[in-house]
C-alpha cells in the first residue's frame, strides 16, 4: 500500500478548510467548484455521501451535481430529497442507464462552475482531498488534475489482480497514446470548464474509456495535465474486471488510438459556436393522441438547457384535454398520416430551428445543447443523431434494441441505435431530425404519398436538392421506445424494408446502397439452395447433376457459416436465453428485411401505409 507523507494526508486536508479556499481563490477565474457525481443504483447511501463531500467544501462557493444513470433502486427519488434538504445539490436523473461517460457529460452540461470535478458516486474515493487537487491546480497551472492509484503518496486498498490490471493497462495506454500520466481511471479528475467543454465537444466514448479519452483529446490539444495522490478503499466490491468489460476496454482503447493517431479526429473537427442570439425552435411531434409514452416525450423537452426559445406542437388526432406545460400548443388535425400533422405543424411553428420527433422517443440531456451550434453554418441544413433503446424497456423491447444495434444486422448504419461519432449523413429518420424551416416551406414539406418513409424523401430533398449539408451528431440522442421482438419487430421492419426497396428503384440517390440489398441476396441465396437440395437425394448422373449437387452444397456452406456469424454476433455469455432469442431476432430480421426489400424494389409503386403503430396509445391514422 502507498501512504502519504504527513503534510498531504488526508486529516490535514479535512482540517484546512481555509486552505482549501485559499487554493481556490488561487485559481484564475475561479467562480465556484461543481463536483459531479455519476450514481448509479446507490440509494442506500448516496443521501450521506452527499452529505461527506458538503463537509470537505465549508466556506467553498460550490454545488454538487449528482447523476442517477438510469437506476432501478430509489436512487433518483434520494437525489430529489437531498435536493429539497439542500439547495447546493442540483440532481440530474437520466431515463436509462446510458453509461458513466453519458452520466459525466450530462453532468457537465448542468453544471454551471468556472472549475469541474469529477468525482464517482460511491466515494470509494476519499473527497478529504479536494483541496489538494485544488492545491495542485494553483501550484503547477495546470489545466486537469487527475486522481493517479499509482502515485507514490496515494493511499489504497485495492484487489491485486486489479493494481496488476491497472499497471499493464498503464504501459498499454503509454505504448499507443503516449499520455504522460500513470493512471487515467481513478473517478476523481479536476477540469477548468474550458478544458472539459472542449474535450465533451470531441469526444465519442460513452462508458468505459471516457476517462482515457477525455484525457487524449486535451493532451493532443495542449492542454496541461497533473497528477495528485488519492486515498482509495474498493473495500470487498467485485468490481467491473469481467473478461467481457475488459474486452470493450481493449476494443475503446484501440478505437481511440485509430481516432487519435490514424485519422487525427479529434484535430479534424469543426469549431463550433452557438450563434447569438440561438436560433429558436419548434418541436414538432405528430401523435395520435395522449399517452404515457408523449408525457414521458414531453418531460423530456422540459428538462433541456434553456440555450434558446423553445416551443413544443403537439399534433393529435383530437383534443387531449391535457393541461401541457406553457412551452406546449396542442393542435389537434384530425385523423391523417405522420407526414400531414408534420407539414401542418411546420406552417403553424414559429421557430427557426423545426425539430422531429416521435411521440415514443424521448431527447436526453444536451438534446439541443449539441444540435444547436451546427446551425450557425449556413451550408448545415439539418442535424441528427442516434435512437438509443432505453435500459429499462421491457425485456423484448430490448432484445429488439439489441438487434437494431447488432453490427451484424445494421453495419455502418448501427449509428442509428448506438452513438457514434460526427460525420456527414444523406439520410436520418425523423424520430430525431432537426432542420432549417426555411429550407422546409421551400420543399413544401414532407411528400404525403408515404408512410413511412417520408423521412428518406426529405433527407433526399434537402441534401441532393437542395445541396444541403445533413450533420450526424453522437450527443444529439433521444431514447427511443422499441416494438418488442419478434411480432411488432418484424413488422415494423417489413414496412421500412418495403419503402427502402421501392425508394431503391425510384429514388436512388440515398436508397440504392449495396448494404441495403444484401438480406435479399440472403433470402435469394437460401431458396436457391433448398430448390438445388434434392439434387443430392437423387444423385442423377451428368454434368447438370454435378453441378446442381455443388452449387447446393455450396449454398449450404455458405448459410452454415451465415448462420454461425450471427450466433456470434449475438452473443450474451451470461444469459443464454437472450444469446438464443438475439440470435434468432438477427435472421429472422434479415430474412423478413430481404423479403419485404425484393416486394417494394419489384412494385410498381406503394401507397399511404395505414397499419397501426405498434406501441401503447396509437391507433391507425386514416387511409
Amino acid at each position: 500500500m502507498h501512504r502519504t507523507d504527513a503534510a498531504d494526508s488526508p486529516a490535514s486536508v479535512r482540517t484546512l478548510p481555509e486552505a482549501t479556499l485559499q487554493a481556490a481563490q488561487r485559481l484564475p477565474g475561479f467562480t465556484h467548484l461543481s463536483v459531479v457525481l455519476p450514481c448509479y443504483r446507490l440509494g442506500t447511501v448516496i443521501a450521506e455521501n452527499l452529505r461527506r463531500v458538503e463537509a470537505e467544501l465549508s466556506g467553498l462557493p460550490h454545488e454538487l451535481v449528482p447523476v442517477d444513470d438510469g437506476s432501478d433502486d430509489g436512487t433518483a427519488e434520494a437525489l430529489r430529497r437531498a435536493a429539497r434538504e439542500n439547495p447546493a445539490v442540483h440532481p440530474v436523473v437520466l431515463p436509462g442507464n446510458a453509461g458513466k461517460g453519458m452520466a459525466l457529460r450530462s453532468g457537465y452540461e448542468a453544471a454551471t462552475g468556472s472549475h469541474i470535478l469529477l468525482l464517482d458516486g460511491d466515494l470509494d474515493l476519499n473527497p478529504a482531498y479536494i483541496g489538494l487537487f485544488l492545491r495542485i491546480a494553483g501550484d503547477t497551472g495546470a489545466d486537469v488534475v487527475i486522481g493517479s492509484k499509482l502515485h507514490p503518496d496515494s493511499v489504497i486498498e485495492y484487489p491485486v489482480a486489479r493494481r496488476v490490471a491497472s499497471a499493464v493497462y498503464f504501459g498499454l495506454v503509454k505504448l499507443l497514446i503516449g499520455l504522460p500520466v500513470h493512471d487515467t481511471q481513478t473517478g476523481m479528475k479536476l477540469f477548468t470548464r474550458k478544458a472539459l467543454g472542449y474535450a465533451i465537444d470531441r469526444m465519442l466514448s460513452k462508458r468505459y474509456a471516457f476517462d482515457l479519452e477525455v484525457l487524449a483529446i486535451l493532451r493532443e490539444a495542449g492542454f496541461r495535465i497533473a497528477e495528485s495522490p488519492v486515498e482509495l478503499n474498493f473495500g470487498s466490491k467485485a468490481g467491473a474486471l469481467t473478461l467481457r468489460n475488459v474486452r470493450q476496454i481493449l476494443t475503446d482503447t484501440l478505437a481511440i488510438f485509430y481516432r487519435c493517431r490514424i485519422l487525427r479526429y479529434y484535430r479534424s473537427l469543426e469549431p463550433r459556436k452557438m450563434s447569438d442570439p440561438p436560433p429558436s425552435v419548434s418541436v414538432l411531434i405528430a401523435c395520435p393522441g395522449d399517452s404515457p409514452l408523449l408525457r414521458e416525450c414531453i418531460a423530456g423537452l422540459a428538462a433541456q438547457q434553456p440555450t434558446a426559445p423553445l416551443e413544443a406542437l403537439v399534433l393529435p388526432d383530437a383534443p387531449t384535454g391535457v393541461a401541457w406545460p406553457a412551452f406546449v400548443r396542442e393542435i389537434p388535425t384530425g385523423r391523417v398520416l405522420p407526414a400531414e400533422k408534420r407539414n401542418l405543424g411546420i406552417r403553424e411553428a414559429t421557430g427557426e430551428i423545426i425539430a422531429f420527433l416521435d411521440d415514443d422517443a424521448v431527447p436526453l440531456e444536451g438534446w439541443l445543447a449539441h444540435a444547436l451550434p451546427y446551425f450557425s453554418d449556413p451550408e448545415i441544413g439539418s442535424v441528427g443523431g442516434p435512437a438509443v433503446t432505453p435500459a429499462r424497456e421491457p425485456y423484448r423491447a430490448r432484445l429488439s434494441g439489441r438487434v437494431y444495434a447488432n453490427l451484424f444486422v445494421s453495419g455502418a448504419y448501427r449509428r442509428r441505435y448506438i452513438p457514434t461519432r460526427v460525420c456527414d449523413e444523406e439520410d436520418l429518420p425523423s424520430c430525431n431530425l432537426l432542420a432549417r424551416r426555411e429550407l422546409l416551406l421551400r420543399l413544401g414539406g414532407f411528400d404525403t404519398a408515404y408512410w413511412p418513409g417520408e423521412d428518406t424523401l426529405l433527407c433526399r430533398a434537402l441534401t441532393h436538392t437542395l445541396g444541403k449539408r445533413m450533420v450526424y451528431d453522437p450527443g444529439v440522442v433521444v431514447a427511443h421506445h422499441r416494438r418488442p421482438l419478434f411480432g411488432p419487430h418484424l413488422r415494423q421492419v417489413a414496412r421500412y424494408a418495403s419503402h427502402r426497396g421501392f425508394f431503391a428503384r425510384k429514388f436512388p440517390e440515398n436508397s440504392r446502397r449495396l448494404s441495403y440489398f444484401i438480406p435479399s441476396l440472403l433470402v435469394l441465396g437460401t431458396l436457391g439452395t433448398l430448390l438445388l437440395a434434392p439434387a443430392w437425394l437423387l444423385q442423377a448422373p451428368g454434368f447438370a447433376a454435378r453441378m446442381a449437387r455443388a452449387l447446393s452444397g455450396f449454398g449450404g456452406c455458405v448459410l452454415a457459416l451465415y448462420l454461425a456469424l450471427a450466433f456470434l454476433a449475438a452473443q450474451k455469455p451470461r444469459n443464454p436465453l437472450s444469446w438464443l432469442l438475439t440470435w434468432l431476432g438477427i435472421v429472422s430480421t434479415h430474412y423478413v428485411y430481404g423479403v419485404a426489400f425484393l416486394r417494394g424494389f419489384f412494385s410498381r409503386t406503394l401507397t399511404r401505409e395505414v397499419r397501426a403503430f405498434d406501441h401503447q396509445g396509437t391507433r391507425p391514422p386514416a387511409s
